[in-house]
């Protein structure tokens, strides 16, 4: 069985639809191991310590300029990285050492509306005052830039005359819970 830490710095919405995927999908290929988090009191962490799953709080310091945590990952016998609301850059020793096994979500069609500072209702916000039609997830493999990896996965939902980045994000989050744990399946298991 695979091994999946998730990283969060915010409520964790999609930590736990992520969490309860795997927890209740006997059939799954992967179990999540690990909660990794760099902000004290975020709800993401109670959702862990609800559901037994070991967290790990990160600092920058070590994250930045030491290991970026890679042995604690290791000796965890992490084997993917899922980036669920993970607001850090990821650094490069990270990168090299989970290549082609960190997975992101990002609130947006990439390549538009991405990059840094583009994030939550930042996205929402860019996609109403450009005057955008749709807009929606994409789920791709993370690199070295912010939003940049290989597409994986994108879905679609139209933006509304009257809706706000609150009305937008709602819709958002909604495409997010469905797709995202599923798409991480498929992934781990080679299944299409």
């Amino acid at each position: 069985m695979k091994k999946i830490a998730v990283f969060a710095s915010g409520s964790g919405s999609n930590a736990d639809k992520i969490i309860n995927h795997f927890s209740k999908n006997n059939s799954a290929a992967a179990e999540v191991a690990l909660v990794v988090c760099n902000k004290p009191g975020a709800g993401v962490l109670k959702i862990a310590e609800d559901n037994n799953i070991p967290t790990l709080l990160i600092e920058k310091e070590k994250f930045f300029r030491g290991d970026a945590y890679v042995d604690d990952l290791r000796k965890m016998g992490v084997d993917f990285i899922i980036l669920a609301g993970f607001l850090w850059k990821l650094p490069d020793a990270l990168i090299k050492a989970f290549q082609k096994k960190i997975i992101n979500i990002h609130p947006a069609l990439l390549p538009d509306y991405g990059g840094k500072g583009m994030y939550g209702r930042f996205v929402h916000e860019a996609v109403i005052a450009n005057n955008e039609t749709e807009s929606g997830i994409t789920i791709h493999y993370a690199d070295e830039h912010y939003d940049n990896g290989d597409i994986i996965f994108q879905a679609r939902c139209p933006v509304l005359t009257n809706d706000t980045a609150d009305t937008l994000a709602a819709r958002i989050q909604k495409l997010e819970h469905e797709h995202f744990p599923a798409v991480i399946e498929r992934l781990i298991t080679g299944r299409s």
